[in-house]
C-alpha cells in the first residue's frame, strides 16, 4: 500500500511540476499588468483551479488504468479469465500493455478449457475402463479410485478415499516388483490378478499409481480354447483309428457268424487282426508322442561350444552331406541334449525336403546382437502350409508324428530364444532360423 501511495504521490508532484512554469508566467503577467484587482483575483482563481484540475485528472487517469491492469492480473491469479481491459487507440504504450494482457487472458482461457476437457475425458475413461485404478500419496493414503476399483473393494469412493493401503488390503500390491501376478482375495472377487505399479509426482509430491486387472477370465478363456483344440486333435486321431477298427471288427463278427465259413476265412481274420494291430500301435505312438510333448522338462543350462554341437549333429546325418558354413567361435548357455534334439529335427526335415528335389542342405551361424542365429537351409520344394507349421500333430509326412517342430519351438523358447521357418528368398527351399542368447 505504501509503494502505491508513493507512486501516486510522485505522479501528483510531477504533474504539479509540469504545470508550474506556465502557471507562474501567467500569474506574473496577470499581477504585473494594468488590471483591476477583481479581474486579477478572478483569473488567479481560474488558473489555479484549472491547474489543480488537470493535475488530479492526470493522476486519476494513470492510476485508474494501473488499477484495472492490477485487477485483471489478480483475476488471472485466481483462475478467473472473464475480465478484459478496454484498449484505446493504437500506438500508445499503455494500450499495447492492455492488448497483450487481453491476449494472454485469451490464451490462458483456451488452455484451461483444453485442460478441463482432457481431465473430463480422462475421468470418463477411468470410470468406464474394466481395470481397477488406485492412486496413493506418499503416506499410502488413497487419493483416487475409479468405478472398477469401487467394485473390487465393494465400497463407494466416499468410504475409500483417505484410507491407507493397509486398511484397504492393498499393501501387498504396493510392495515387491512393479509388475507381478498375485493370488489375492478381494471383497469383490478372488483369483489371479495382474498388478502394475508406477510412480509419478503431483504438486511436487510423490504418488503411486496402482493398476489391478483380473487375469482369471482371460486365463479361463485361454484354457477353454486349449481344451477345445486338444479335444479336436484327440477326437480326430481317435476317430482315425477307431473307425477302421470298428469296421473291421464288425466285418469279422459277421464272417464268424456264418454257418458255413469260406475256405479263406482264416486269411481274412488274420488280415483284419493285422489292420487292427497296426491301428492300435499307431494310436499308442500318438499317445506316447503327446505324453512327451506334455512332459517336456526344463532345460539344464551349461556353457556349450556351438561349433562342437553343430559338427556332432551334422555327423549323425548319413543320407545327404550337410555343408557347414562356419561362423566365429561362440558359446551359449543351453541344455546340450535338448538343443541337439532340436538341431537333429531341423536338419532331418531339411534333408528329407532336399532329397525330394535333389538339392543340398547347409547349416551355419552368426552373431546378431546378444543372440546367435543358427540357420538351416535346404533346396527343397519349400513350405506347403505355413499356417499349421507349429500346430501339434499336424504333419504332411506319411510316418510323421506332427510334434517335432512343436517340441523344437518349446525347447527354443525355454532357452530364451525362438524358432521360425520361412521360404528362402534367393532360391527354392526352406530356411529354419533358431535364435538363442549368447553367453
Amino acid at each position: 500500500m505504501t509503494k502505491r501511495l508513493n507512486f501516486e504521490g510522485r505522479i501528483f508532484r510531477l504533474a504539479i511540476a509540469a504545470g508550474l512554469p506556465g502557471s507562474l508566467v501567467a500569474l506574473v503577467l496577470l499581477w504585473t499588468g494594468e488590471f483591476t484587482a477583481k479581474f486579477q483575483w478572478t483569473f488567479t482563481l481560474i488558473i489555479l483551479l484549472c491547474w489543480l484540475g488537470f493535475v488530479v485528472s492526470l493522476r486519476h487517469r494513470i492510476v485508474f488504468q494501473l488499477q484495472i491492469l492490477s485487477n485483471i492480473v489478480a483475476a488471472l491469479r485466481e483462475g478467473d479469465y472473464s475480465m478484459r481491459a478496454r484498449a484505446s487507440e493504437k500506438g500508445e504504450g499503455l494500450t499495447e500493455v492492455v492488448r497483450e494482457l487481453n491476449a494472454l487472458t485469451d490464451t490462458l482461457q483456451q488452455q484451461r478449457l483444453g485442460a478441463l476437457e482432457a481431465t473430463a475425458l480422462l475421468r470418463k475413461v477411468m470410470k468406464e475402463i474394466d481395470v481397477a485404478i488406485f492412486t496413493f500419496d506418499g503416506e499410502d493414503s488413497l487419493r483416487l479410485v475409479n468405478r472398477a476399483g469401487e467394485q473390487l473393494l465393494v465400497r463407494p469412493a466416499e468410504r475409500l478415499l483417505g484410507r491407507t493401503a493397509a486398511d484397504l488390503g492393498l499393501e501387498d500390491c504396493l510392495e515387491g516388483e512393479p509388475s507381478q501376478t498375485l493370488d489375492i482375495h478381494f471383497p469383490g472377487g478372488s483369483g489371479r490378478w495382474g498388478v502394475r505399479r508406477t510412480s509419478f509426482r503431483e504438486h511436487g509430491l510423490p504418488h503411486q499409481l496402482l493398476v489391478i486387472s483380473d487375469l482369471s477370465r482371460p486365463l479361463r478363456e485361454e484354457e477353454r480354447q486349449a481344451w477345445q483344440r486338444l479335444i479336436r486333435v484327440l477326437g480326430h486321431e481317435l476317430n482315425n483309428s477307431l473307425t477302421p477298427i470298428k469296421s473291421i471288427a464288425e466285418t469279422l463278427e459277421n464272417l464268424l457268424a456264418r454257418e458255413s465259413l469260406p475256405q479263406d476265412w482264416k486269411k481274412d481274420v488274420q488280415q483284419g487282426l493285422r489292420v487292427i494291430t497296426s491301428r492300435v500301435e499307431a494310436l499308442n505312438r500318438f499317445m506316447g508322442a503327446y505324453s512327451r510333448l506334455a512332459r517336456l522338462p526344463q532345460p539344464k543350462l551349461e556353457p556349450l561350444d556351438l561349433k562342437t554341437l553343430v559338427d556332432r549333429v551334422v555327423g549323425l546325418e548319413t543320407r545327404l552331406r550337410v555343408a557347414v558354413q562356419e561362423g566365429r567361435k561362440l558359446s551359449i548357455n543351453a541344455d546340450a541334449d535338448q538343443l541337439e534334439q532340436v538341431l537333429i529335427n531341423l536338419v532331418r526335415n531339411a534333408v528329407e525336403a532336399a532329397i525330394e528335389t535333389g538339392g543340398g542342405v547347409d547349416i551355419g551361424w552368426k552373431a546378431n546382437g546378444s543372440f546367435v542365429e543358427i540357420l538351416i537351409r535346404d533346396e527343397g520344394p519349400g513350405l506347403a502350409n505355413t499356417t499349421n507349421l507349429f500346430v501339434p500333430f499336424f504333419t504332411t509326412k506319411p510316418e510323421g508324428s506332427g510334434i517335432g517342430l512343436v517340441v523344437s519351438r518349446q525347447i527354443a523358447e525355454a532357452h530364451g530364444g525362438h524358432l521360425t521357418l520361412s521360404d528362402r528368398d534367393d532360391t527354392s527351399g526352406c530356411q529354419a532360423r533358431l535364435s538363442l542368447p549368447l553367453v
